[in-house]
């Protein structure tokens, strides 16, 4: 993608409204542009940032045999009132009438929705255990919207959703889910700590939010000194090996507490703990029957009886980790992209624009990357350098490639590494092979 055909509306100053490092550096780096409060628009460059957060959470979803649908925005209140969350859930839950005056509701979550989707399409204990999930918009009407994409009312989120037979089934689902997790954030150059938390309007008895420390996190948090060494449970691990003594070993130090918890046990962990900021990127919920006892989710069981089945929900902020990751990992001149999900693997840099040589040789080297897969993003405007390379700090590609004249005559180009800052100059062969590799 050439720079001067692309639409990105960069800010050379701090936006007076962002408070936090992730919402000034969306702003300036011309990824969103806000709507209204907590609702935002999103531009090309962060529309594909977003996108690749979106295809690692679907692709662990599929590996561990999650199958995935797509329920609407819009629901009927019916359902809700049915399970008895309707006027349980509290102003956040933005309720609508349709013009025929029936009630409806700007979904924060599908529990209903699914649990009815899935009582009319089995009946058998020979159809479980299964797992469904979807990747869509939610709406929560908060009170007081903040910090960009990190507390905003309209949010990307995916939430999967288990069914099983008892609840030795059920908790083995949730041990997939959990692993699945572990491994998402992961690819995403995260490091994230199950904390034991709260199930909330949910509801259920066991539940875990999935903490991603950053240093201007949201929240205080507590962990065992050993969970920043630990290592994510590799691909030798199948989603079909018992996954209880992952589970144990990533919740049975203390797991990761906020500072409620750390009165009871601090004396327990003693200098073991370590105190961290942290964000909620999502969140795992086993809540048994809670929902399909009211809704009569049922099914036949060996013996021929009923029985209610025993569910538990899954859920991660897609939207919301496009800006802890930000959090996790910028610096003062702007974001330092991890490679799986930045916009574009490299930054090409004319910095004679204009120029017969330095143009035939951009235009060359642009060629090869893209014929080689490389997603390029190549700056052949005529700038002046320095807005160049400022402009590449900010918006974070892993790779800047410099293209000058003076390089040029000596038969080389320049390579940057955006998160060490290392500088290379090598051939313009060695840095094509060294780019496609």
């Amino acid at each position: 993608m050439r720079l001067s055909k692309y639409f990105l509306p960069t800010l050379k100053e701090n936006p007076a409204e962002a408070q936090i490092p992730s919402h000034t550096l969306m702003l300036r780096a011309g990824m969103i542009r806000q709507s209204a409060s907590g609702i935002y628009s999103w531009l090309p460059l962060g529309l594909r940032v977003l996108r690749k957060i979106e295809q690692i959470v679907r692709e662990e979803q599929d590996k561990a045999g999650a199958q995935e649908l797509l329920m609407p925005t819009i629901q009927p209140a019916d359902l809700w009132i049915e399970s008895g969350r309707h006027d349980a859930y509290g102003p956040e839950l933005l309720r609508i009438k349709d013009r025929h005056s029936r009630d409806l509701l700007y979904g924060p979550t599908n529990e209903e929705m699914i649990t009815d989707i899935f009582r009319n399409g089995v009946k058998s204990y020979k159809e479980l255990p299964s797992i469904l999930y979807h990747i869509q918009w939610k709406f929560r009407d908060e009170v007081r919207p903040r910090f960009g994409v990190m507390r905003g009312r309209e949010f990307l989120m995916k939430d999967s959703y288990s069914f099983d037979l008892d609840y030795e089934g059920a908790k083995r689902s949730y041990n997939k889910m959990f692993v699945a997790y572990l491994r998402t954030f992961a690819r995403m150059g995260l490091k994230a700590i199950p904390m034991r938390a709260e199930t909330g309007p949910i509801g259920g008895d066991l539940s875990h939010e999935f903490i991603v420390l950053a240093e201007t996190g949201e929240s205080q948090v507590y962990c065992h000194k050993d969970y920043l060494t630990m290592e994510i449970p590799s691909d030798d691990v199948s989603y079909e090996d018992d996954l209880e003594p992952i589970f144990e070993k990533w919740t049975s130090l203390y797991a990761a507490t906020e500072d409620k918890y750390v009165k009871e046990e601090a004396d327990v962990v003693g200098n073991d703990l370590i105190s961290a900021r942290g964000i909620e990127v999502g969140q795992t919920f086993y809540f048994g029957k809670k929902y399909s006892e009211p809704m009569n989710v049922n099914v036949t069981d060996k013996e021929g009886k009923k029985v209610a089945l025993e569910m538990g929900s899954y859920g991660i902020g897609v939207s919301r980790l496009f800006g802890a990751i930000i959090e996790a990992s910028h610096d003062d001149s702007g974001i330092i992209w991890p490679d799986s999900v930045a916009p574009f693997k490299v930054g090409l840099i004319n910095l004679k624009s204009g120029s017969d040589d330095t143009d035939k040789a951009c235009d060359d080297i642009y060629a090869a990357l893209i014929n080689a897969g490389v997603e390029v993003l190549y700056d052949d405007r005529k700038e002046r350098a320095g807005v160049k390379f400022n402009n590449m700090d900010l918006i974070g590609l892993p790779w800047q490639l410099v293209i000058g004249p003076r390089g040029l005559a000596n038969g080389v180009v320049e390579i940057k590494r955006r998160a060490t800052g290392e500088k290379t100059e090598m051939s313009i062969e060695a840095a094509i092979a060294k780019l496609t590799a």
